[in-house]
């Protein structure tokens, strides 16, 4: 058994991480932490969340020690803001945890992209450096040796699992880049009240034009260009991206289709349609990436969809870790 903590156990996503991680069966929960302000300190994770009353009622403890708190921990999830998981994830990792990130402040291995998308100056030059990016169906080789694996944002896991095959069989022609649309759950903005993700206030809107973070971790990992805009909806949780992207002359449906089935044919985390596209209702609360497509003579749309809290976090970040430590990797999920 792995004795595991989550430090920011109190929002959406760490909540989710509880749940899995409470029934597998290798793992022994030891904790579920918050920061030290944090008004949630000391309440249980039931009072916050009922469904899980009798299931996980584990008190949220305040992280005022890394080092007492690291000890005798194997595996540590960062549930955290940025710039935490920025200043704690080394201490962990010096204590000898095993340390998934699901925060973006390791994700892109170049310190300049820091100040201009978070606000933050990167000092942990030597992790950022070996941290590994936690897209399971593509970096399983690497998850498997890494101390320090950088859970992929919601918007570029449905992104890149969708192009990713593509790219790598050539298939696209490189003179328009992929334009991303995507929409994702009120709940992508946590758990924080705000007048701008109040369900009551929230229309459909696109926001971050231009600005958004997530657009260059997308092309930094795809290796190319895109145009990525993402969209708040007046819907609770999930994420649809619709891509439009240009293919190569000639190529054809079915060179697409055995792309992304070589890609995937042994990943179960991503569900494949054989005709048409997915709709955001068949991944809201599984742990899924659904993809279809639709040729028309070279231009190509593909539609992806995942929920933001579980293959857009929790669930791949729990997927990263049975990989790491050589679990069934649906373990827990399904």
């Amino acid at each position: 058994m792995l004795n595991t903590l989550i430090i920011g156990a109190s929002g959406y996503t760490g909540a989710e991480l509880a749940a899995y991680l409470q029934r597998h069966p290798e793992i022994k929960l030891q904790g579920l932490m918050v920061s030290a302000q944090s008004t949630d300190a000391g309440k249980s994770l039931s009072d916050l969340y009922p469904q899980y009353k009798g299931v996980i009622d584990m008190s949220l403890q305040p992280l005022t020690d890394v080092s007492e708190a690291a000890k005798g921990i194997d595996i540590v999830f960062l549930a955290t803001a940025h710039e935490v998981s920025h200043d704690i994830a080394p201490q962990f990792l010096a204590a000898g945890c095993v340390v998934f990130d699901l925060s973006g402040a390791y994700r892109v291995q170049d310190a300049n992209f820091y100040p201009k998308y978070y606000g933050f100056e990167h000092k942990n030059n030597h992790w950022l450096m070996n941290a590994v990016y936690g897209l399971a169906e593509w970096q399983a080789d690497k998850i498997k040796q890494a101390q320090l694996i950088a859970v992929p944002g919601c918007y570029p896991t449905v992104s890149q699992l969708a192009l990713k095959p593509l790219l790598v069989k050539k298939l696209l022609d490189n003179s328009m880049p992929p334009v991303i649309n995507a929409t994702s759950g009120v709940s992508g903005a946590g758990r924080k009240a705000s007048m701008t993700n109040s369900f009551c206030e929230v229309s459909l809107q696109p926001y971050g034009i231009f600005t958004h973070r997530h657009q260059p971790e997308i092309a930094a990992h795809l290796g190319t260009d895109v145009i990525f805009t993402p969209h708040l909806g007046n819907f609770a949780r999930g994420i649809l991206a619709t891509i439009t992207c240009k293919v190569k002359s000639g190529v054809s449906a079915e060179q697409i289709k055995a792309a992304y089935q070589s890609a995937y044919h042994n990943k179960p985390l991503v569900r494949l349609y054989e005709q048409g596209v997915p709709a955001l209702k068949s991944v809201v609360g599984l742990p899924f990436c659904d993809i279809g497509f639709v040729l028309n003579g070279d231009y190509l749309i593909i539609v992806g969809t995942e929920d933001n809290l579980l293959k857009g976090a929790a669930a791949q970040a729990v997927q990263c870790m049975n990989i790491r430590f050589g679990f069934n990797e649906t373990q827990s999920l399904l």
